[in-house]
């Protein structure tokens, strides 16, 4: 049973009419990992039923037409659609009437947050609408957060790197652990975790991939998660930009590219002789000159290292000053 048959089997005896929120003293908070949960439990559900209630019931209460300009959209909370999906919504939207107003909350200043219907107004304002219909509905703040974040989690369409953005909205909203809110979403600890894996790349990394966030899916975040800890956030970093801006480079090949060890320099080496005697060998890497004699001139190295410096010195005296 997936997370949307159980939560609408625990909503199935809530009644038609919408229930007020139970007021709770600060002081009964509950304290321990299991009422945590059952608490979080328990908001998701009133949530997802208070949103579905709404709706339902004010499809036919006062809509009116409220401007565009008025809406406020927070971020986060919109589901997340394809390019594919939002095209044909709005193609859908620009031959025929709104079927369903969203839903929106009172704001201050005669402006209102969208609670339901974000794609609807996107969509509406790139056809260059003024106005869309809406109901108006009194729900509480951490109602709509809950359902915004399991609404979406339910999304098809919605990324690894996105469900880690809501994951990390959920924690703060409801100050649950990684494993309460893998036992509360019904997915495997491991999951939640490789998702979480977003959270140890670099700040620079995260933002180059809010523009294109398909690009990397959790099982590559993981591996590169490890290579940051093994001190390579700056390949890391290059690495998800490349993924970023180049369609043909694959997540493979961005942990591979991040994994890799410098390469060895070759150093350069001469090999001075007289006649067919080898007397030392000169070799050059990486800005240092090394110089090795042969067994029988080796003794002379000290000697011969005092020359070089002379000779150093004397060329620079030489030279053109700056």
């Amino acid at each position: 049973m997936g997370i949307g048959d159980r939560l609408l089997a625990k909503t199935a005896n809530i009644g038609s009419k919408p229930t007020e929120p139970t007021q709770r003293a600060t002081d009964s908070e509950p304290r321990t990992s299991p009422g945590r949960l059952m608490d979080a439990q328990h908001r998701i559900n009133t949530a997802q039923a208070r949103i579905k209630e709404l709706e339902s019931q004010l499809e036919a209460g006062a809509a009116f037409d409220v401007q565009l300009d008025a809406l406020i959209e927070v971020d986060g909370r919109r589901r997340k659609l394809t390019a594919e999906q939002f095209q044909e919504l709005k193609a859908n939207l620009a031959k025929h009437a709104l079927a369903t107003p969203i839903l929106i909350r009172p704001l201050s200043e005669g402006r209102y947050e969208i609670v339901a219907g974000h794609n609807r107004v996107a969509a509406y304002r790139e056809l260059g609408r003024s106005t869309i219909r809406a109901n108006v509905a009194s729900i509480d703040e951490g109602e709509i957060e809950f359902a915004a974040f399991f609404s979406n989690l339910l999304s098809p369409s919605l990324t690894d790197f996105e469900k880690y953005w809501n994951f990390k909205r959920l924690q703060e909203l409801s100050g649950l652990s990684r494993t309460e809110i893998s036992e509360s979403a019904g997915l495997s600890k491991s999951h939640v975790t490789r998702i979480f894996s977003f959270d140890s790349l670099p700040d620079a990394a995260k933002q180059a991939l809010a523009v294109k966030p398909e690009r990397l899916g959790s099982n590559a975040a993981q591996k590169l998660a490890a290579l940051v800890e093994a001190g390579k956030a700056e390949k890391v970093i290059e690495a998800v930009r490349r993924l970023v801006d180049d369609e043909t480079f694959t997540q493979d090949r961005a942990v591979a590219f991040a994994a890799e060890k410098p390469k060895t320099v070759v150093p350069s080496t001469t090999v001075i002789r007289s006649g067919r005697r080898k007397v030392c060998e000169v070799s050059t890497r990486s800005g240092v000159v090394g110089i090795r004699f042969y067994d029988k001139d080796s003794n002379e190295a000290e000697a011969w290292a005092q020359r070089i410096a002379d000779f150093i010195n004397r060329s620079i005296d030489e030279s053109p000053q700056d």
